[in-house]
């Protein structure tokens, strides 16, 4: 329900909701659908309160901090974000690191962002730079904003473009013949940009592509997703 209200822009409705909640029933779940509908919407006071009653609940979590962390940068806050980035080196918390998994012919092929150690890379990155072409001419246009922003603009795009995902995907169809469907497994949640590529990719590839993030599958074709942009 917060999830829901949340996504709808309905913020106030969705603090209220969980305002009515006690004890058991207000687990950490609860304050990070609120705390992601608060960074989606980029309202920072809610963010800030929502925030201490998250760190608080699991304060070795470092998925909180980085939430956070992106709300504040998000809202031009750099100084903010620092001082969430200080607070995770004070704790010995780090990033959890994003990875995808594809299966192709028994054989599964894990993928990282930037990930170079494939034997084939050199061919992966230039099929992905091609395809991430033919997205942006059917209008596919890169939200730099989800990139780390103390990286320069022009290494924004490049932080984005070889997300695991994307790496992943790319690989899956320089092997596979037209019409198979790539099925991919991700650790975390999916972000909006490779989200919003891949739905690209399935159309000018005419590819069906399924991928089963942290929270639950997409199901990408021609264009749309199975989710309707709403997960």
């Amino acid at each position: 329900m917060v999830d829901m209200l949340g996504r709808a822009g309905l913020l106030n409705q969705a603090h209220h909701f969980i305002k009515q909640l006690h004890g058991k029933d207000l687990v950490p779940a609860i304050w990070t659908a609120m705390l992601g509908a608060c960074k989606m919407h980029k309202n920072l006071d809610l963010a800030v309160e929502v925030a201490e009653h998250l760190l608080y609940a699991e304060p070795d979590n470092p998925g909180h901090y980085v939430l956070l962390s992106n709300v504040f940068a998000s809202a031009g806050r750099m100084d903010r974000v620092e001082l969430v980035r200080n607070m995770m080196i004070q704790r010995g918390l780090k990033k959890q690191v994003g990875y995808s998994i594809i299966d192709l012919n028994n054989k599964s092929y894990l993928f990282s962002m930037g990930d170079k150690s494939h034997p084939e890379t050199n061919e992966v990155y230039q099929y992905l730079d091609e395809l991430i072409l033919r997205c942006k001419e059917a209008g596919y246009l890169p939200d730099s904003e989800l990139a780390m922003h103390e990286v320069e603009e022009e290494e924004r795009e490049y932080a984005l473009r070889y997300h695991s995902e994307k790496l992943a995907v790319a690989f899956g169809l320089m092997k596979t013949s037209d019409g198979v469907t790539l099925r991919i497994v991700k650790n975390l949640r999916i972000c909006e940009d490779c989200h919003s590529a891949i739905k690209f990719i399935s159309n000018v590839t005419s590819r069906e592509i399924i991928i089963r993030d942290k929270l639950r599958f997409h199901h990408f074709k021609d264009g749309s997703c199975s989710c309707l942009d709403y997960w």
